[in-house]
């Protein structure tokens, strides 16, 4: 990697390699029955950061890996992601019309090839993580239980389910962090343990980056619930307004603007804090990460 590299061409470069795998790995689009391959790459290729499997890939150099070694946990994870936004977006759930600033896949296929959509990426994010190379420390069941237990009752699903059980009530502060770590945080956090876990990480290298995930996770959610109050649905490539309109009890409705950008600094800090134990210079992507992640506008 070369050292002077923007963040920017580090993403688009990473983003490539994601793409390339994640359109190797799924079924094709004409591959029968052709409606529900057709939906699942809608939904993957709509346009999305990435996020998460950069993070993944980044994990993997701090800790002295390849990046390569990472795609197969990061498309998984990436998977998983965009099957719980197809979920998500429907009209039993969060009912948006735009998702990557298109219309979401219930609006495009119908509800019933959406959920089944959504099914299906879920499905075979576990066929995909069945791939993941063994490492002296880390083996695919290792993979194959983390993510399980990071989409199951307790984490991603309990998280959504903590978030519609708390519309239209006032939630107290731990209250609220419970739905940003099952919601936002918990999968985050999977991510870049894969990246760890795909080099071989030491145990006090995975901690590291564990604690480095849940802040990240926290203030990601943070900012997300700040740019719904601020920025624009075309800005954001969906639906502005909807905490407000769903009566959710969020960081910036609990202790004010002010107070909510900076509990995202302070966790931002507490994830830079993590990686100290990395040396500099195989730390720096993930620093540049959370920094861009904190002051982002969409």
């Amino acid at each position: 990697m070369c050292e002077e590299q923007s963040l920017n061409d580090y993403i688009t470069e990473q983003c490539a390699l994601i793409d390339a795998a994640l359109d190797r790995l799924l079924p094709a689009e004409d591959k029968r029955p052709e409606t529900i391959h057709k939906a699942m790459r809608y939904s993957m290729f709509a346009g999305g950061k990435r996020m998460r499997p950069v993070l993944c890939l980044a994990a993997a150099e701090a800790c002295g890996g390849l990046a390569v070694n990472a795609l197969v946990p990061a498309c998984a994870v990436e998977m998983m992601h965009t099957y719980s936004l197809i979920h998500d977006d429907l009209p039993a759930m969060d009912n948006d019309d735009l998702r990557r600033g298109k219309p979401t896949s219930h609006k495009a296929f119908g509800e019933g090839v959406a959920i089944l959509a959504g099914d299906a990426l879920l499905t075979e994010a576990f066929a995909v993580i069945a791939q993941a190379d063994d490492t002296e420390r880390y083996t695919v069941r290792d993979y194959v239980k983390e993510l399980a237990a990071t989409g199951g009752s307790t984490m991603l699903i309990g998280g959504q389910i903590l978030d519609l059980e708390g519309e239209h009530k006032q939630l107290s502060e731990p209250e609220v962090r419970a739905v940003y770590e099952g919601k936002t945080a918990a999968l985050l956090t999977t991510a870049l343990r894969f990246g760890a876990m795909s080099a071989n990480a030491t145990e006090a290298q995975l901690e590291a980056i564990t604690d480095f995930g849940y802040n990240l996770g926290l203030a990601f959610q943070v900012i997300d619930d700040i740019l719904d109050l601020t920025a624009s649905t075309e800005k954001l490539g969906k639906t502005a307004g909807k905490d407000v309109n769903a009566q959710k009890s969020t960081c910036p409705a609990l202790i004010g603007m002010d107070g909510a950008r900076s509990e995202a600094k302070c966790r931002t800090q507490a994830a830079l804090d993590a990686l100290m134990i990395f040396p500099e210079e195989r730390r720096t992507r993930l620093v540049e990460l959370a920094n861009y992640l904190l002051n982002r506008e969409y």
